[in-house]
């Protein structure tokens, strides 16, 4: 019938589950944070380098390009977006090892942009610091997507096949 019928692979879903477990880790712990913080009133101090804190991060990555501006926010919200379509397509296209490395990207951005169409903003909690350097404030979806571009990083130069 059908000549070209899609072929969905064990790794398929091993994607897919990766996904819906960072969305779920990240949904988890930004709700567990907006609540707890909400309801103590202040900050949670863990260690010495790291305290959970509250930030409404209405810019892209770690904080840059924050604006109050409507049609500016919509833009890079649509922007994003956009780049999510592509992953999801550069991950059907790759190899079993850049499946799971574009899941990672695309776990963590879906988790961020969901709470930019909810909220209007991403929730940022975890400050790493070292004395008085604080690092940018972030929550986990930006864990995974960072893993994610150093897997990308790591597989492109190491293992990439030699012309």
């Amino acid at each position: 019938m059908f000549k070209n019928k899609i072929k969905i692979q064990k790794i398929d879903i091993y994607s897919l589950v990766s996904i819906l477990f960072i969305f779920g880790i990240d949904r988890f712990s930004k709700i567990y944070i907006i609540n707890t913080i909400q309801l103590k009133g202040n900050d949670i101090f863990l260690y010495d380098f790291l305290n959970l804190t509250l930030n409404w991060n209405r810019g892209i990555a770690f904080g840059l390009l924050s604006s109050n501006a409507n049609l500016f926010y919509h833009i890079v919200s649509a922007l994003i977006l956009l780049i999510i379509v592509y992953l999801i397509y550069l991950m059907v296209t790759s190899d079993n090892y850049g499946k799971i490395i574009i899941s990672f990207i695309i776990g963590g951005a879906i988790g961020n942009v969901y709470d930019r169409l909810t909220y209007f903003a991403v929730p940022d909690f975890i400050d790493f610091h070292i004395e008085d350097f604080h690092w940018f404030t972030f929550n986990f979806a930006d864990v995974f997507i960072s893993l994610g571009i150093l897997g990308m990083v790591i597989k492109e130069f190491l293992f990439r096949k030699k012309i």
